[in-house]
Formats: structure tokens, C-alpha cells, sequence
């Protein structure tokens, strides 16, 4: 696809002008919401677009922002990219070769990596692009939490580490899509992302077998979900899953998959630092034993069906 240039894009805009754009690459289930929403606040200029899976774009250049075949397109418009691609190989993939970022860059560029990653993969890719580049390319984290819900609703929570200076220049962006806190140099975002997944994996887990086990004592799981969410059990996670554990509904929304990777990342930062990891090492193993039966593409509250999959022999004897 070539660019196409949406109605609210001046096509008298200097090169100079241009560089004030704003990028965004990877517009999957959590991208393109939040691609949706930085287009429609445009807090930077015009929005440049690129993504390597089909979706439905022409909402966001109807906006105005501006669709580009590649990467190198995107950032000879741009002095700021956001990236929200699965791992950290696409993020390399983004950058390198004929078609890269790297190959169209035309002066100093910040490159906002809001995948979740390993903290210390991205700290070795940030030295070797500072390398690189005589320090013009300079590398951010600012991976999300919130699901696509948050996404949708611009109310996600944005874990940011980098140099202060090249953090100001990304603020105004992501404050379109959520709330965004600097929290350390280059990696911080990251091993705050890992604590939040820690989080997620065990309240998600802990949900499901909750679930799993009130229904096959018979208990009304809509009467029980609405009763929990009013005590100390009561999280944002239960609000947000309560109706899929419900209906046992796990369609596609983020995939369960990336928690494997996510968990490993943070069991390796854990490594680094000497920190126990006793819930966080049960978690990865589930969500790699789910994974491997099929189940990772759906919904993060497909543990539950993990679960019911599994029937634990009664103990005789055992209290009522």
C-alpha cells in the first residue's frame, strides 16, 4: 500500500514541518485503538501509520492521519515513532534493514518502544543504536496495561523509562492514550511492566480456579463475581474479565500467549537482581502448559478453560 494522505494533512508541509509528525507502528488489537485515539487528540501533528498485519485503516486516514508502506516512510516524516509490535525481534525488524526506520531517518529520532519486552534485550538495543548513530537515535520504553478496553478508552496505564529529555518528548503523545509516568532510565518501563504482569498472571489464575471451583460446587458465579468485587477480592481485573468467566467466553482480545514471554522477561530481571519468584515461576509454567495445548491465541481468561480441562482426584477422607 502507498501512502495515502488523509483531508486534514497540509500538502504543502515543509520537511522541517514534517519532523514534528508523530509515527505509530503495529496496529493489532491493542495498537489500533490507541492509534485511534493519538489521531483523533493530535497532541504532535500529523500521525504517520504502519502496520505488518492487515486491519482496517481507513477510519484513522479518514481522521487524517497518513498510511505508509514502510517503516523508512514513516520516519522521514517523523522525529518521534511509537512501536507496538509483538517482541523484541520485530522491534529490530522495524529498525533495520532497506525498508527501517533507520534507513529513513533524517536527523535525531526517538524511538518509543511500548511492547512488552526483556529490560536488558532493549538496554543492549538502546547502546547500540546510541552507537550507531552518534547519539541521534535514542531509544524509550513505554509499555501498557490495561487491555483493549483501556486501549479504546485512552485510559491505559503508561510505564515509561528513558533520558528525561527524550521522555518529554514523547508525554504529549501518550497522554492521548492513557496515563503516562516516567519511572527511571531506559528498561525502568519494562521491569514495571513485569511487576504488573506478575500481578495479572496471578490474579487471572487466581480468578479462574476461584471460578472453576465455585461452579462445580454449585454456587451462582454472577451472584458470587458481583458479590467479590465488594470485599478485599475486588479488583480491576475481576471488573474487566467478570462477564467472559460468566459466559466462559475466551474470544481473541489480547492473547494469553504473550504472558509466556512476559513472565520469562521478568523471571530473567528477577535472575539479575536476586529477587524470590515463587508465584511468578507457577504462572509461566501454566501459561507455557496452556500455550502449548492450543489454547494461547484466546482471551488472557482462557486459564479458566485451562482449568476445567483438569479434574483433580477426590481424597477420601477429605473434609466436606
Amino acid at each position: 500500500m502507498t501512502s495515502q494522505r488523509g483531508p486534514l494533512q497540509n500538502p504543502h508541509t515543509t520537511p522541517t514541518d514534517a519532523a514534528r509528525g508523530v509515527g505509530f507502528i503495529g496496529l493489532g488489537s491493542m495498537g489500533l485503538p490507541m492509534a485511534k485515539n493519538l489521531v483523533t487528540a493530535s497532541p504532535a501533528g500529523t500521525v504517520h501509520l504502519m502496520t505488518f498485519a492487515p486491519g482496517d485503516v481507513q477510519p484513522l486516514i479518514d481522521a487524517g492521519a497518513v498510511y505508509h508502506a514502510t517503516a523508512r516512510e514513516v520516519a522521514q516524516e517523523c522525529d518521534l515513532v511509537v512501536l507496538m509490535v509483538p517482541d523484541l525481534p520485530d522491534v529490530v525488524a522495524t529498525l533495520d534493514g532497506p525498508d527501517g526506520l533507520l534507513a529513513g531517518r533524517r536527523g535525531r529520532l526517538v524511538v518509543a518502544v511500548s511492547s512488552s519486552v526483556s529490560p536488558a534485550g532493549l538496554r543492549a538495543l538502546a547502546r547500540r543504536l546510541d552507537e550507531e548513530s552518534d547519539g541521534q537515535v535514542r531509544v524509550i520504553d513505554a509499555p501498557v496495561s490495561g487491555g483493549t478496553e483501556g486501549a479504546e478508552a485512552g485510559t491505559l496505564a503508561i510505564m515509561i523509562g528513558g533520558e528525561e529529555s527524550d521522555v518529554a518528548r514523547a508525554l504529549p503523545v501518550y497522554e492521548a492514550m492513557g496515563t503516562p509516568v516516567r519511572l527511571g532510565p531506559i528498561g525502568a518501563g519494562q521491569v514495571a511492566k513485569a511487576c504488573n504482569q506478575i500481578i495479572v498472571a496471578a490474579t487471572m489464575t487466581a480468578l479462574a480456579e476461584a471460578v472453576v471451583l465455585a461452579e462445580r460446587s454449585g454456587l451462582d458465579i454472577a451472584r458470587l463475581l458481583d458479590l467479590l468485587q465488594q470485599g478485599f477480592a475486588g479488583s480491576r481485573l475481576l471488573d474487566v474479565k467478570k462477564d467472559r468467566l460468566i459466559r466462559h467466553d475466551h474470544s481473541p482480545s489480547g492473547a494469553a500467549r504473550f504472558m509466556v514471554k512476559d513472565l520469562a522477561g521478568m523471571l530473567a530481571q528477577a535472575r539479575s537482581v536476586g529477587a524470590p519468584t515463587p508465584m511468578t515461576e507457577a504462572a509461566h509454567r501454566l501459561f507455557c502448559d496452556l500455550t502449548a495445548q492450543g489454547l494461547g491465541d484466546q482471551d488472557l481468561s482462557v486459564v479458566q478453560a485451562y482449568l476445567d480441562s483438569h479434574v483433580t482426584p477426590t481424597i477420601e477422607g477429605a473434609p466436606a
